[in-house]
């Protein structure tokens, strides 16, 4: 089974490892310059590098040319393809929408056999045929079929005890630059990077899950990096619950729809 996951964050990398350690193949198509923050657990991370590994499975940059080579090293091919191009070539059995944009950017039922997206700005039966609970709480990762994931809050889950204090946002327009490290140990007022020349501080002590890559134009707000407040290193290299948690929806999902037949 082909499977063409349109985002390379840390969510659409969860869902990638679910769904290729179930023995499907997995391509992703991701923007020519990823904004994800947890850089160390992305498939998007192979856009920039060129290569990306996360929990021992391979990613690399490709073109639509590379794909079935690297299909067959079990390497996942990642596309510079925002625009998903490469779906209507490649004919996949399922496309999942895990932009995480919050809105649909062009995912709808004709791309695919079965087509699964994650999160807010989908209804299933209208634009897709399953969309799975992205939110923290009692519905994450469950699977809809009829109707809409909960709305956008804009306000983090809670994790250790914090919410929106663990995220660090732009405090200005310009180019970001950061100045401390993905696993770095942090506390409440640290400088992790900078904006032009205005310093982005942390809010709370914890370790540093995520950061954007230097180089990247922001505005202020933008969300450039993660304190986990558990302060554990090894959460930076492997997949979030939350992660999981979705890409084991988008499974079932698949599953379902196929009547329950895994290839």
């Amino acid at each position: 089974m082909l499977v063409i996951i349109r985002g390379g964050g840390d969510i659409a990398t969860g869902i990638a490892l679910r769904l290729y350690r179930s023995g499907m193949a997995v391509v992703i198509c991701e923007t020519p310059a990823p904004t994800s923050i947890r850089r160390t657990v992305c498939f998007s991370e192979a856009v920039r590098q060129g290569t990306a590994e996360v929990e021992g499975v391979a990613a690399r940059l490709t073109d639509l040319g590379g794909v079935p080579g690297l299909l067959g090293q079990g390497v996942i091919p990642v596309l510079a393809d925002p625009a998903g191009d490469c779906i209507g070539p490649l004919s996949p059995d399922v496309v999942v929408d895990a932009i995480l944009a919050k809105r649909n950017l062009g995912t709808h039922m004709g791309l695919a056999p079965i087509v699964v997206a994650a999160g807010p700005g989908f209804t299933a039966g209208v634009d897709c045929h399953a969309v799975v609970e992205t939110m923290r709480g009692h519905y994450l990762g469950r699977v809809i079929y009829d109707g809409s994931a909960q709305p956008n809050t804009n306000i983090p889950g809670l994790i250790g005890g914090y919410a929106g204090e663990r995220v660090l946002r732009a405090p200005a327009d310009g180019i970001f630059r950061g100045v401390r490290r993905i696993g770095d140990q942090v506390s409440c007022g640290d400088v992790a990077g900078y904006v032009g020349d205005v310093p982005m501080a942390c809010t709370i002590g914890g370790t540093l899950r995520g950061l954007l890559a230097d180089g990247i134009a922001v505005t202020r707000g933008f969300k450039c990096g993660d304190v986990d407040p558990r302060c554990s290193p090894a959460h930076c290299l492997c997949a979030s619950d939350k992660a999981l948690a979705i890409g084991g929806g988008v499974l079932e999902a698949i599953l379902h729809l196929r009547g329950g037949k895994a290839f």
